[in-house]
């Protein structure tokens, strides 16, 4: 218990030494509006490769069941459904347009972990996009199997009941796990400069992953929430949930840098194990 515990504490220690001096929420801010860029192109480019692999039918059927799940207090339904028309009828050269604002991200990404390691990088937002290109071969399969989850999720949430509902959590807390530990894992290693071990972007990957499936979790509550969110903005709904998203956004980027740094603090740890 004790050597737990000086573990837990050095891991601490070495995540708030990598926050010291540096502005947390400006950093995550930035790598927000770079995620807002690109997460529209991303999911229209992976619906319509997972429409190529199965059928446009076949997305649309899971999708429509997702807007069913999901409550409807921001519009989750609408938005889906035109997410799903959009991605299952992207033409060649939709896609190629998509392309270029799809790849913010990685230079976002880039950009943002570079502010906690000390590694000199040229070409940064070239190399951050370029790196997250990649990404699109899996996305297909990723969202699929995320997307095949639904009808489970139909399922328990129409069972209703105490154990229904923390099945329905479980389940989709798991799913989502699952789904992002991979693209992390890429993206702590390859998309990031930082050069870390396999062993310490594993598990800082999978931790992190756990973190922000268990915010989306929190997101889905907080739609449940009998609020105005246009209440703020003179009742200017389609405002309201354009911030909500977005500060969403923010908090999901900053448990990605959060989890970040606690990669760099397990690859310190296990550098100095091997000494």
């Amino acid at each position: 218990m004790t050597r737990w515990r000086a573990e837990a504490m050095f891991l601490v220690g070495s995540v708030r030494r990598g926050m010291r001096g540096r502005d947390l929420s400006l950093i995550a801010a930035g790598l927000t509006f770079y995620a807002g860029i690109s997460v529209v192109p991303l999911l229209l480019l992976a619906l319509a490769l997972a429409s190529v692999i199965t059928s446009p039918g076949t997305v649309r059927g899971y999708l429509d069941q997702l807007g069913e799940v999901l409550p409807g207090e921001l519009g989750a339904p609408d938005a889906l459904a035109a997410l799903a028309d959009a991605g299952t009828t992207m033409t060649l050269l939709g896609g190629l347009l998509a392309l270029l604002p799809m790849t913010f991200w990685g230079e976002g990404l880039r950009r943002a972990l570079l502010r906690f390691t000390p590694r000199e990088d040229t070409y940064t937002g070239w190399r951050g996009r370029l790196a997250v290109v990649p990404l699109l071969v899996v996305a297909p399969f990723l969202l699929l199997a995320a997307l095949m989850v639904v009808p489970v999720l139909a399922d328990l949430q129409a069972t209703g009941g105490f154990w229904g509902t923390v099945a329905l959590i479980a389940v989709g807390f798991y799913s989502v796990l699952f789904a992002l530990v991979g693209p992390l894992v890429w993206g702590f290693r390859v998309v990031a400069a930082g050069e870390l071990g396999w062993r310490a972007i594993g598990v800082g990957a999978f931790f992190t992953a756990a973190s922000l499936a268990g915010f989306l979790q929190g997101f889905v509550l907080f739609l449940r929430l009998p609020l105005s969110i246009g209440a703020p903005f003179g009742g200017l709904d389609v405002v309201g949930g354009v911030v909500a998203l977005g500060l969403w956004l923010f908090l999901l980027h900053l448990v990605v840098i959060a989890g970040w740094l606690l990669t760099q603090a397990l690859a310190e740890r296990f550098s100095a194990g091997r000494r």
